[in-house]
């Protein structure tokens, strides 16, 4: 259990909830940083946690890094820093299982990063984002650079961090942004629902999740290798003895997966 942020699990649902509660705007200060890490590592590493949501609360998601640490940093501490803020993400990005950010009130900076490095973006209709560093004379230092144009393109990225504009859920969902836009009342259910059915699904989602995840980031042949052994190893698995039965029986899904 940390500080600012603790790992909430719905065993009956095989959901896990990463909490960051640091009012008033969950800044995220190098602890908040490593106590996610943390986190992620803790749900990663149970078994009753098939799918995995990151949520701020009601009011806020992240309103961006702790920048009352930054007059301290020099390069050396930045760069000690940015490993810090690297790792963390890392850690969520290449979790096996899904995650969804529920996203209310500010993603800034740091928050829209930590939002990016998710599967999936589910939005409060009030919600904001943007990657503003520029304004600080600062670039975005958690992935912002790199994982933002593979969402939204790199023209639009490099209008959105020069600008440092915040951008609302319209065209925040226009853009690819975000996944999902909801009644800010609604907006935790609708992750704890969409989290619930990715729970309940095969081994194989893991394996997809990889292939995309790394097979992105590899010329295309290696990544169709990758593929190849990807698809093979399914059929090692329980889950593929059962929905190829299923199918054979009762049609297409009806199969109730152990995700073995």
């Amino acid at each position: 259990m940390g500080e600012f942020v603790n790992l909430e699990v719905d065993a009956d649902h095989r959901v896990g909830t990463i909490r960051i509660d640091r009012p008033p705007m969950n800044a995220l200060a190098t602890q908040v940083w490593r106590e996610i890490e943390a986190a992620t590592s803790e749900a990663i590493e149970r078994d009753d946690v098939g799918a995995l949501i990151v949520y701020g609360g009601p009011k806020v998601f992240a309103a961006g890094a702790d920048i009352k640490e930054f007059p301290t940093w020099t390069y050396q501490s930045a760069v000690q820093g940015g490993q810090v803020l690297h790792r963390s993400l890392d850690v969520l990005a290449r979790a096996p299982m899904v995650t969804i950010a529920a996203i209310s009130g500010y993603a800034l900076g740091g928050g829209c990063e930590l939002a990016i490095s998710c599967d999936f973006r589910f939005a409060a209709d009030n919600a904001k984002m943007g990657q503003p560093e520029i304004l600080l004379g600062l670039i975005p230092g958690a992935g912002g650079t790199q994982r933002l144009p593979r969402l939204v393109g790199l023209s639009k990225a490099k209008e959105l961090i020069y600008s440092g504009r915040m951008v609302d859920m319209v065209e925040a969902e226009r853009i690819g942004l975000v996944d999902a836009v909801f009644p800010a009342d609604d907006l935790y259910e609708q992750a704890v629902e969409a989290a619930s059915r990715y729970a309940q699904g095969p081994f194989a989602l893991q394996l997809a999740k990889r292939a995309l995840e790394d097979g992105t980031e590899m010329p295309l042949d290696q990544a169709l290798r990758l593929e190849r052994q990807l698809f093979a190893e399914c059929f090692a698995t329980e889950d593929a003895a059962t929905g190829i039965a299923s199918f054979l029986e009762h049609g297409p899904g009806k199969a109730e997966f152990d995700g073995r």
